[in-house]
């Protein structure tokens, strides 16, 4: 199908200035510079960053289209010295030959068989932490999810070894977040690697952190495994992964594909849960709904790896959430010679963007998109979302090893705390901050009420049946 104007858009993209392109709008507020691209110009819009040429396509069909050609007729965007200082060469930034050997070496590590393992993981730890909560306490939803899933990613990915490194990765990667940001939507993006930023100093200390504490818990690994003791977390399949021609993973391989699946076990699922419980505490209907199918389904106990194909609903309140906030908010792939897309050719160098936030959010395939519905995700729905529509963690070859575990892991720990409780935020909804991944501007504070359809003590709250939906929520970049 060919590029297309949605309804009152101008063809030709946007005014640009001289050297600097769309930067400045860009930088404002990206996320409405992407709807404001779609909207007032189209599907296929034209705009510049800086010196950059660039094009942003907004039908499902045209994103399915590019994601399914990384590593045919495009290639992975460098998106820049911050990102590449933080994930190095791992499995998302290699490209040929090199990224084939290496998602061969790291995908039987998170495949479901494996993700089955880390099950009583995720529920142990959110069992664990809903234990310390009490009816009535004030919390800040997102320190606290960031908290879980960093336990259950260290877990998972390092074992038992990482016990107490948690803080020091943690601070570590929040200042990366907010450098890795910061330096996207500014001019550092195109300054020489060698140029020194007040904002690179910061970056390169944090991930000197990362590699430091990495580093030890791989040492740690091999002396167990040289004394021939077993485990069973992502880090040591890593370390027993080889290659076809027997070879292993190097060290700066092991510590690039720790960061990304750090990040992919952590930073993503941390702000999906926030952005469900906020969006959860506007929607008192689909809460209840939520409640009855955890009450029928596990009747107080813990949920299992079983139980995740049981709880369709818990699964739609994670991926309307995924639709509403997604994580990686951004792809973008560069043309090669005799690029197509949508029946058009690309020129080669032509970087083409497509944003999961801009085409999440568009009335066309999601009526009402600015609601929290997670019945539109019902086998039986009147508006059949089209493929390719919603994309949370990319797709094509390339897509995101790490989602089969992101999504088991937000749904089962939304099981544990939503039997005991209910995270009521009232009206307060938090700014969209766009940095590597989509984080919250502030804390997302929110008040404890008992559920009353778990194991917890207490007659529960009553929660409504009113049909407030709406996510309320703006789009403000802040400052992280």
């Amino acid at each position: 199908m060919t590029a297309t104007l949605t309804p009152g858009a101008r063809s030709g993209g946007p005014r640009r200035w001289p050297l600097l392109g769309n930067l400045p709008a860009f930088a404002r507020d990206p996320l409405a510079f992407f709807e404001s691209l779609r909207d007032g110009y189209g599907d296929w819009v034209p705009w510049a960053l800086g010196p950059q040429r660039n094009i942003l396509v907004s039908r499902p069909e045209h994103a399915g289209e590019l994601l399914g050609a990384v590593e045919s007729t495009f290639r992975p965007t460098e998106l820049g010295w911050a990102f590449r200082q933080l994930l190095g060469n791992g499995v998302v930034v290699a490209t040929g030959d090199d990224w084939r050997r290496k998602r061969a070496l790291v995908q039987p590590a998170v495949r479901p068989r494996q993700v089955r393992s880390y099950a009583a993981t995720m529920v142990e730890c959110a069992d664990a932490l809903a234990s310390g909560w009490r009816a009535g306490e004030r919390i800040d939803v997102h320190r606290e999810m960031a908290g879980l899933t960093q336990r259950i990613a260290v877990r998972t990915l390092f074992g038992s070894d990482a016990a107490g490194r948690e803080a020091p990765i943690s601070a570590a990667m929040a200042t990366a977040q907010r450098e890795l940001g910061a330096e996207f939507r500014g001019l550092t993006l195109f300054l020489p690697p060698w140029v020194r930023t007040p904002g690179r100093r910061r970056m390169r200390e944090a991930v000197a952190v990362l590699d430091r504490e990495i580093e030890h818990v791989i040492r740690e690994h091999e002396a167990a495994s040289n004394a021939g003791e077993e485990r069973d977390d992502l880090l040591s399949r890593l370390l027993a992964a080889r290659d076809e021609h027997g070879g292993p993973l190097s060290r700066t391989e092991l510590r690039d594909e720790s960061i990304t699946l750090y990040i992919g076990g952590h930073e993503t699922t941390s702000t999906t849960l926030t952005w469900a419980w906020q969006l959860l505490s506007g929607a008192p209907r689909a809460r209840a709904r939520l409640t009855e199918e955890l009450h029928r389904v596990l009747g107080g106990r813990l949920p299992t790896y079983d139980d995740y194909a049981r709880l369709p609903w818990t699964q739609q309140v994670v991926k309307e959430a995924l639709r509403i906030y997604p994580p990686i908010w951004l792809i973008s792939a560069v043309a090669t010679e005799g690029a197509t897309l949508g029946g058009r050719a690309v020129p080669a160098g032509t970087s083409v963007w497509t944003s999961p936030w801009s085409v999440h959010r568009d009335a066309r395939w999601f009526p009402d998109p600015e609601a929290f519905l997670p019945e539109r995700w019902d086998a039986d729905a009147p508006h059949p979302v089209p493929e390719h529509a919603w994309f949370p963690f990319g797709g094509g070859p390339r897509a995101c090893l790490g989602a089969r575990f992101a999504l088991v892991e937000a749904a089962l720990v939304l099981a544990v705390l939503a039997q005991r409780f209910h995270l009521d935020s009232g009206s307060e909804r938090a700014g969209v901050f766009p940095g590597l991944t989509l984080q919250p501007t502030g804390p997302v504070l929110a008040t404890l009420r008992r559920s009353g359809s778990g194991s917890g003590s207490g007659s529960g709250t009553d929660i409504g049946t009113d049909t407030a939906t709406s996510t309320g929520t703006g789009t403000g970049t802040g400052t992280g």
